[in-house]
């Protein structure tokens, strides 16, 4: 039998559906593909990269109506490309929008 002893603080959920997201001072709006989530953080897939410590407001949207979408504050950790030329961007969420 494996063992795994979690070392974070919220555990993570990989999931894959459409997000929408804008720096903290624009608002052009960027579309990506949410790669992961937990209570602390996100990751998404986003056309380009984004420097750390860049806040940004982004909009997880479920693929299924029963799960209300998100949006909450982030600020960058860092980005890293891919393969195919897009970014992997890892961020912290500072705060929740309520609606």
């Amino acid at each position: 039998m494996l063992e795994y002893d979690e070392k974070r603080n919220y555990i993570r959920m990989e999931i894959d559906c459409d997000v929408t997201f804008k720096l903290a001072d624009s608002d052009e709006l960027h579309h990506g593909r949410c790669s992961s989530i937990s209570g602390a953080g996100v990751s998404f897939i986003a056309d380009r990269s984004f420097d750390p410590g860049k806040a940004m407001e982004i909009n997880v949207i479920p693929k299924n109506t029963v799960t209300p979408s998100m949006t909450a504050f982030i600020e960058v950790i860092r980005s890293t490309q891919q393969g195919n030329g897009s970014y992997e961007i890892a961020a912290t969420i500072k705060s929740i929008k309520g609606e």
